[in-house]
């Protein structure tokens, strides 16, 4: 199975209200999440993918998949949860300088999946480059199943062959700007040695 070939659960971003993110507003000003919205996001995306069956597996993607990818490990009462590292931008700065492709880092991490129903969880896709780089690594390494989620899709990036919600199996949210996740510290505001 290739992303173009994966099957949509459910767009649950179609009647999620995307506050703060009208067309004036989005080259500037980033799309702040709190814990209350990524907490929505969870319960939506959890409940689209039940309908097409529990996955074995959770995969997220290092380092912002780890935490929405942890939340839906512990929704579905899911214990096998794994990593991998793929990245395609050099720093965490907003519109980054990406790298001509999305490069992994220690793709053994993935551990044995063959014959696992596997999610793959990121906390947002841009270009949608990076993403399926994991999904072709999770099906290389023999998953059985491959399907993806994600919190949020950043639209104004996104340069796939197909609309996001025929790539990308389960979506929190669409937006069309930056976006800054309740674990992070928004790079304005970073100093050096901070811990």
């Amino acid at each position: 199975m290739t992303i173009s070939d994966a099957r949509p659960v459910a767009d649950v971003s179609a009647a999620v209200p995307t506050p703060g993110c009208s067309a004036a507003a989005t080259a500037t000003v980033p799309r702040q999440l709190a814990w209350s919205d990524i907490e929505k996001q969870i319960d939506r995306i959890a409940r689209a993918a039940e309908t097409d069956g529990r996955p074995q597996t959770i995969v997220g993607v290092v380092r912002g998949g780890l935490v929405p990818a942890v939340m839906l490990a512990h929704r579905f009462g899911i214990r096998d949860v794994r990593a991998v590292e793929v990245t395609h931008t050099i720093d965490d700065t907003t519109d980054a300088v990406k790298t001509a492709r999305p490069q992994s880092r220690n793709s053994a991490s993935l551990g044995d999946v063959g014959g696992l129903d596997v999610l793959v969880v990121d906390d947002v896709v841009g270009t949608g480059e990076t993403l399926a780089a994991v999904l072709q690594i999770v099906e290389q390494a023999g998953a059985a199943r491959v399907r993806s989620a994600v919190l949020v899709v950043n639209e104004k990036n996104w340069t796939g062959d197909q609309p996001p919600g025929e790539s990308v199996t389960c979506i929190g949210e669409r937006v069309r700007s930056w976006v800054v996740f309740p674990w992070e510290t928004p790079a304005a505001t970073r100093t050096e040695g901070a811990s």
